[in-house]
């Protein structure tokens, strides 16, 4: 889909999710905001950096949240075969294309 594509707020047809609905249950959960907020910004964060950015996550609810954005295509992780291991997580195309969204909140959020 482009993200020129003309679309027009309506509301939902019973019985079919919304769109709106769709992104808000992937991305409106406790911290993946914050998560992918970092992603965007940063780039590339390895798990421990992620630890240190969000204060009061723990590290069962950070690695929740990161499969559950692999799982939807939104974060990509890279293993490195390494000792101790190394794992770095980066946003898709489709995680990159959020920017907009958080741009937006972020101008809203100046006004208030």
């Amino acid at each position: 889909m482009s993200n020129k594509e003309q679309i027009q707020l309506t509301k939902g047809i019973p019985g079919v999710m919304c769109p709106i609905a769709k992104t808000i249950d992937l991305i409106g959960t406790k911290w993946t905001f914050l998560i992918i907020r970092d992603l965007l910004i940063e780039g590339t964060l390895r798990f421990s950096d992620l630890m240190r950015s969000m204060d009061g996550i723990s590290p069962k609810t950070l690695s929740l949240r990161l499969r559950e954005l692999e799982h939807n295509g939104i974060v990509s992780r890279k293993v490195y075969p390494e000792v101790p291991p190394r794992v770095e997580y980066t946003l898709t195309d489709k995680g990159r294309n959020l920017e907009g969204i958080f741009i937006e909140l972020k101008r809203f959020g100046l006004h208030l």
